[in-house]
C-alpha cells in the first residue's frame, strides 16, 4: 500500500489547522505564518499585524479584517503573520512611533518595515494603527506595487 496520499494528507490537514490556530479571529482562509518562518523565507513581502486578545479596537478590525474579499485576495502576495499578547517582538523597529493597537506593518523582503506604507487615511501620531478594512486593503495594494510591481489583485 502506498502511504505518501496518506502522509501528504495528513500533513495538509496539519497545516491548515495551525493556519487557523494562528488566524485568531483574523480569517481562517488566509494563509497564515510565524514571523520566524517568514524571516527564513525572503522569498516575499511580509505583513504583521500585532494586536492583544483584550484590545477593543484589535476586537472591531477583526470581523471587518476576516470577512473582507479583498484582504484574502490580496493576503496570498505576503507572508501573513499575526502576533498577538506578548508574542510582540522586543525590536525596536516595531515601535516606531508607540507601542498601541493595533498596528499593521509591511516589510520588505529583507525584514524591514518599510516606513512608507502606512495608514494615510488614520492619525499622523499613529501612522500604523488601522481602524478598517478599506484602510487596510489600501495599505496592501500600495505594498504590493512597491515591492513586486503588481498593480491589483
Amino acid at each position: 500500500m502506498d502511504l505518501l496520499p496518506l502522509v501528504f494528507a495528513s500533513f495538509l490537514v496539519g497545516t491548515c489547522y495551525c493556519n487557523k490556530e494562528l488566524a485568531r479571529g483574523f480569517g481562517d482562509e488566509i494563509d497564515w505564518v510565524t514571523l520566524e518562518h517568514a524571516r527564513a523565507n525572503p522569498g516575499k513581502p511580509t505583513m504583521v499585524i500585532i494586536h492583544k486578545s483584550w484590545c477593543g479596537a484589535c476586537k472591531k478590525l477583526k470581523p471587518q479584517f476576516s470577512s473582507s474579499y479583498d484582504i484574502k485576495q490580496l493576503s496570498s502576495n505576503f507572508w501573513m503573520v499575526n502576533l498577538e499578547n506578548n508574542e510582540e517582538p522586543n525590536e525596536e523597529q516595531f515601535n516606531p512611533d508607540g507601542k498601541y493597537i493595533p498596528r499593521i506593518f509591511f516589510l520588505d523582503q529583507e525584514g524591514k518595515i518599510d516606513h512608507s506604507i502606512y495608514n494615510t487615511a488614520g492619525n499622523d501620531k499613529y501612522k500604523y494603527f488601522y481602524f478598517d478594512a478599506i484602510g487596510v486593503i489600501s495599505s496592501m495594494k500600495r505594498a504590493l506595487k512597491k515591492f513586486t510591481g503588481k498593480e491589483e489583485l
